[in-house]
């Protein structure tokens, strides 16, 4: 298989991770670390190994290609140094993201450790630092082994399942702030007053602070922790047609930081979806995030921005990002560019008992009733709580992206338990966004939403019994493989299987055409086809998986567009 993005060993991955949120103090520590792989919890001697961080060892960017065992750690060692601090600064270290948990240390000492894969998180080392340090990162991960919140990583891939990866597969960061710092930003734009609320979180009350922004022209004067107005007189709002941001300052003592806000509004009226109080049909593809040499990892920051684009240009205007938490610059990249999302919580319990997992595919009225855990492989308590947790972190990381208009949950059935009581807490976190609380299957009959999946029989649009909006979630999958671009040795997997690309395009056209255009006409709100790029054994794509060939025909991909959207989402 080509690379279409060779990576420059010495220069990995070195952009600001964190685009809302953003100092001039910043040291980057992607790049060659030593390492070992141990049997036991102890900490090694010696570190045989090399690998390049921020790609898991599993993967071939990573240069070392060693599968990480449930019963196995991963332990990093990276040296850097720094200068002495004065006494009214501090250094803190973040992780952009390690799968799946880890114990830090720096010079010796344990500084905090991190359970979850998907989530960001820092420490202040301040009082452990020296002119020169030693980190240590030991990380260990069951994948499907034991029933943690894991997405579609397994030992043995085939079908819809993927390979497995393990360790530090985000950026890795140090930041110097002051003794006094702006810890986190919480933004909520209000379309309707024409404003948008900073609440600028520290360790202290009632400290002042200004937020600058039209350029400088206006400012607000308030104190962290609580809201604090940014009005405008004219608003223009945020969209994936015209995705205008607002930048602003916000300073809170000597420290600076700067930041972006979209006003926009999601809501939900007699069975369709609005944008900024207006209906708005999203035309929308399924992506699970998977690269061919480095898994989870995009290889470069123009990986993302050459994938999104071919998003866009092929016409669709959101994107379900799925079974996967992106880093915080794909985000950005959304906002920037203007393309919706849908967030999809990481699935993760235990295998679900068959026919739990396929039978409503073939039986749709086939149902169960969600507090029957042990048959959506949610039975193991530690499991429920460690969901609910990362559910919290992701909606907090990710509470301020501008383009994120879902919450997606439950996805079929897997690991899904008392979605009636999650309903409410993801309510409690996020109440300016929409949510599908159960994608596919179980419903329960709760929510806004009757979401469907629909992959071996015609699609026909039915009103949902309880007058909730119906969203065509997953359809399609169909397959076409393009010789010599995808790094399958196993049994292809997809919901049709196409010759060349003319039939694929057709193919493409009559599903639309005949099936989601009626039902859009009759009432359907949204749409995600299956899916954007073929994943290893997974050949459903629109596009290859080493992102070498567009299969679909551009001009049939944008008739559709035109067809779905035409004038009404201008």
């Amino acid at each position: 298989m080509q690379i279409r993005y060779p990576i420059d060993e010495q220069n990995i991955l070195q952009e600001y991770p964190r685009p809302q949120m953003v100092r001039s103090s910043y040291k980057n520590l992607n790049g060659r670390w030593d390492c070992a792989i141990c049997n036991d919890a102890t900490l090694p001697l010696e570190f045989p190994f090399s690998i390049l961080v921020p790609f898991s060892p599993e993967t071939q960017l990573s240069t070392l290609q060693k599968t990480l065992r449930p019963t196995q750690r991963i332990v990093y060692r990276r040296v850097f140094k720094y200068h002495k601090l004065s006494d009214s600064h501090r250094l803190l270290l973040h992780f952009e993201a390690v799968d799946h948990s880890c114990n830090v240390y720096l010079n010796g000492e344990l500084i905090g450790s991190h359970i979850g894969g998907y989530s960001p998180f820092t420490f202040d080392i301040t009082k452990y630092l020296k002119l020169t340090n030693e980190l240590i990162v030991q990380v260990s991960d069951p994948c499907d082994q034991e029933p943690i919140v894991r997405g579609k990583q397994v030992l043995r891939p085939k079908g819809i399942f993927y390979t497995g990866q393990s360790g530090i597969y985000q950026s890795v960061w140090l930041e110097e702030v002051p003794v006094q710092y702006i810890e986190k930003l919480r933004i909520t734009s209000d379309l309707e007053k024409q404003c948008w609320y900073v609440q600028v979180i520290t360790q202290s009350d009632d400290i002042p602070v200004s937020i600058s922004y039209l350029e400088g022209t206006k400012q607000s004067i308030g104190k962290t922790n609580r809201p604090i107005l940014c009005q405008v007189e004219k608003v223009h709002p945020w969209s994936p047609e015209d995705p205008f941001l607002y930048y602003f300052t916000v300073a809170l003592g000597e420290d600076v930081v700067t930041s972006y806000v979209g006003l926009r509004s999601f809501s939900v009226h007699d069975g369709r979806l609005y944008l900024n109080g207006k209906p708005y049909f999203h035309h929308g593809i399924l992506d699970q995030g998977y690269w061919p040499q480095s898994l989870y990892t995009p290889p470069t920051d123009q990986a993302v921005i050459d994938e999104l684009t071919s998003v866009k240009k092929l016409g669709f205007n959101m994107i379900r990002k799925h079974a996967k938490v992106e880093n915080r610059r794909w985000y950005h990249h959304c906002d920037v560019m203007g393309l919706l999302v849908w967030q999809d919580m990481v699935s993760g319990g235990r295998s679900p008992f068959q026919p739990i997992m396929s039978g409503p595919l073939l039986i749709p009225s086939f149902s169960v009733t969600d507090h029957h855990y042990k048959l959506l492989g949610s039975q193991d308590a530690s499991y429920r709580e460690q969901f609910e947790t990362e559910l919290r972190e992701m909606i907090d990381t990710l509470f301020n992206t501008v383009s994120i208009g879902m919450w997606v949950v439950f996805n079929e059935g897997w690991g899904q338990f008392d979605a009636k009581r999650i309903l409410e807490v993801v309510k409690k976190l996020d109440d300016t966004r929409t949510i599908d609380i159960t994608s596919g299957w179980y419903d329960q009959g709760i929510g806004e939403f009757a979401s469907k999946h629909v992959y071996f029989k015609k699609y026909t649009y039915k009103e949902d019994r309880l007058g909730r909006a119906v969203l065509l979630s997953e359809f399609g999958g169909y397959v076409w493989r393009v010789e010599n671009h995808d790094d399958q040795t196993q049994k292809i997997f997809g919901y049709k299987t196409i010759a060349n690309q003319k039939d694929f395009s057709d193919a493409f056209l009559k599903l639309y055409e005949e099936q989601v255009y009626p039902a859009k006409l009759q009432g359907l709100a949204a749409s995600v086809y299956t899916q954007l790029t073929d994943v290893q054994q997974e050949l459903n794509g629109l596009i290859t998986f080493d992102r070498l060939v567009v299969k679909i025909e551009e001009s049939t991909a944008l008739y559709v567009a035109s067809l779905l959207l035409g004038t009404e989402n201008p």
